[in-house]
């Protein structure tokens, strides 16, 4: 039932990103949605952007292991950086209409720091899009107990993310994290409600966690630890305000406004949300404490699926899920949209300048599967 579930989940998820594909008629809306989104569709779209592989499976194991000092970068950071990044690019850049951020370094300066910043910038999507696909994997495997093997998941799930993306862009990306987005909250909160439960209530499990020393936030050593702990923090907040599906989520909405409004508020989101994996997996060292602290030390993202398929009923694994997909799918679509486009615009578009906006197009769209590839 579980498996069957999954399925038609995916299977729903591919028909709303090619409805929404039927929209795609140009390079900008495959790049920028159009500039034509309201601010609910921006405000998921912004809150989907790290709500992927780490939030729910690396950020929570960390949180485990290390407390609230092992977390500064995400989502402390991550979630100002959705903060600063829609107060600059809408009161800035969107004013400019460019479709990527190779655009504003090639007006600002010339063409070889264009080239220089996109090919940094795809570059350094290739480990990100990766673990995406690889956290795929991880859940194909999990739900289907294996007979579905990790390598075979990642080049399902690539494919599943890739199809949809391909013909929709950013159209498919947007709707989709809207209604991924919704699944997310939905499904993250009823297994939180849930594991709560079996724990004694939300504040046992924060008690515990505090007792156990997880919730000290600030460094308690001396400057070398003070100086590792702001470099994490600032190179998450800072270091990722230039990238480039931070700037096509945001620059998607059909005005200034929209697109600060957005961020500010996709930003809140999800600095709050984090923390419901978090919660979700201390309280599995409570409910088990000797399998889930023997599985932080041999695999420690396994804690929250195998809390969930041990733990939990059917209609709750369904949910969650359904709830990690959402999540992944909604993650690595943006993660691959963005260095397509920004390699098509930067990089070989200068090779063919005379190309009509059809030739773009596609030329976007065969920069996707390759680098998909």
């Amino acid at each position: 039932m579980l498996i069957w579930f999954i399925v038609i989940y995916l299977m729903v998820s591919i028909g709303i990103g090619l409805y929404a594909a039927t929209r795609v008629h140009s390079a900008k809306d495959f790049a920028v949605a159009g500039r034509s989104l309201p601010l609910p569709v921006v405000t998921a779209t912004v809150f989907a952007t790290w709500f992927g592989a780490e939030a729910v499976f690396g950020v929570s194991a960390t949180f485990v292991k290390d407390g609230l000092r092992g977390v500064v970068a995400d989502p402390f950071g991550a979630s100002l950086c959705l903060v600063i990044a829609g107060v600059f690019y809408g009161t800035t850049l969107y004013r400019l209409n460019v479709l990527t951020l190779g655009d504003f370094f090639r007006l600002r300066y010339d063409r070889s720091v264009e080239l220089l910043t996109t090919l940094c910038i795809v570059a350094s999507y290739l480990g990100w899009v990766s673990a995406q696909i690889k956290a795929l994997g991880l859940v194909f495997s999990v739900v289907t107990n294996g007979t579905v093997s990790a390598n075979a998941g990642m080049i399902l799930g690539a494919a599943i993310v890739l199809t949809y993306t391909t013909f929709g862009g950013m159209f498919s990306v947007a709707i989709l994290d809207f209604v991924q987005m919704t699944v997310v909250m939905g499904g993250m909160a009823y297994i939180g409600y849930l594991v709560s439960g079996m724990t004694g209530g939300v504040e046992t499990v924060v008690r515990q966690a505090a007792e156990a020393g997880k919730l000290d936030f600030f460094p308690s050593g001396g400057a070398a630890e003070w100086l590792a702990f702001l470099a994490a923090w600032m190179t998450m907040m800072l270091g990722s305000i230039p990238q480039q599906d931070v700037f096509q989520r945001i620059t998607s909405a059909r005005s200034a406004r929209i697109a600060i409004q957005a961020s500010l508020l996709g930003g809140a989101l999800y600095f709050c949300f984090t923390f419901i994996p978090m919660f979700i997996a201390y309280a599995a060292t409570l409910i088990d404490p000797e399998q889930f602290n023997s599985l932080i030390q041999s695999d420690s993202q396994l804690v929250l699926p195998t809390l969930v398929l041990e733990h939990t009923p059917l209609l709750a694994q369904a949910v969650f899920f359904g709830a990690v997909l959402s999540a992944i799918m909604s993650c690595s679509s943006a993660t691959l949209l963005a260095p397509s486009v920004a390699f098509s615009e930067n990089v070989v578009r200068g090779f063919f300048p005379a190309a009509g906006d059809h030739a773009f197009l596609r030329m976007m769209r065969i920069t996707l599967v390759c680098f998909t590839g």
